[in-house]
């Protein structure tokens, strides 16, 4: 009876039942694994939770500034616009980037959180102002903006971008050592002049003619101020460039005529530019009060 019932299991049987045996073994072995990884993770978290760290920064000087070259580290700390001591965990890297690229001077930024030691590291990238602007009476006064960082009209200076992006002047009320402002004046109304800003801007760049003033003011005639004079240029701003090759050719000018009896160069024209000469002293009230001058070649 007993050999009968022995010999009923195949070798094929026999190789299942040990296979079956050992997977048991490999499902419990597991098992076991991962109750003592759970109850050491649970022990471990425990154990952290109850020597947390004091994750608060508590002074400005935990927020760590990078990339700034124009504004101080101070300025852009006060940008960031948080109140101290303020607890790490309730920071939003993200917010506070945002934040900072709705200032002015911010191009971009990236705010990076560190919890030994709790502080907070921002890498910025600065607008860099390439001119000052004045906000003068206008003849065509146009809405006010709706953008926020532009000002309404009959605010004070401020400064412009190579893309015509508003600065707040105050921002740079504290500057990095040996950094200095644009020299470059620019007047007018910049919500009107804002979509040519960048055309002209490039144009003025790339000119070796020293520009030192734009004025914006007269739409109809856009006047530049170099060290030739003034120089009327028109409406058209996109004939620029060729006014500007044109008043290089002339660059030796003052030495055929005497630059105070200058009163501007007339280059609305590129084509055919002359001199305006101020008036001589009258001998009659009905004298001309000016005279022109009309250079024979524009490369005087």
């Amino acid at each position: 009876m007993t050999k009968e019932l022995v010999t009923s299991f195949s070798p094929t049987d026999l190789r299942t039942r040990r296979r079956h045996l050992r997977r048991q073994r490999g499902v419990k072995s597991l098992q076991t694994v991962w109750r003592v990884l759970v109850v050491g993770g649970f022990a471990g978290g425990m154990f952290w939770v109850t020597t947390l760290p004091d994750w608060v920064i508590r002074r400005p000087e935990q927020v760590e500034i990078e990339g700034n070259e124009l504004l101080s580290p101070q300025s852009v700390r006060s940008l960031l616009g948080i109140s101290y001591p303020q607890s790490l965990l309730r920071l939003h890297p993200d917010a506070l980037a945002q934040h900072l690229e709705s200032q002015g001077p911010i191009a971009s930024a990236t705010v990076r959180r560190q919890l030994f030691p709790p502080s907070l590291t921002v890498d910025v990238r600065e607008r860099h102002p390439v001119a000052i602007a004045y906000l003068t009476d206008s003849k065509s006064p146009q809405p006010k903006s709706t953008d926020d960082r532009r000002p309404s009209f009959g605010s004070a200076a401020g400064l412009l971008d190579a893309q015509g992006v508003w600065i707040p002047l105050d921002s740079y009320q504290d500057l990095s050592p040996g950094t200095t402002l644009p020299q470059l004046k620019v007047k007018g109304d910049p919500q009107w002049y804002s979509p040519k800003w960048t055309q002209v801007y490039q144009a003025l760049r790339d000119s070796p003619v020293a520009v030192e003033e734009i004025d914006w003011q007269d739409r109809s005639n856009l006047i530049l101020k170099t060290n030739l004079g003034l120089v009327y240029c028109g409406a058209d701003s996109h004939r620029l460039p060729q006014q500007l090759q044109v008043l290089d050719r002339m660059r030796r000018l003052p030495e055929k005529l005497d630059p105070q009896r200058i009163a501007y160069l007339d280059l609305r024209n590129p084509d055919a530019p002359y001199v305006q000469m101020k008036a001589t002293a009258p001998t009659s009230p009905d004298r001309s009060q000016t005279s022109s001058e009309t250079p024979n070649e524009p490369d005087l």
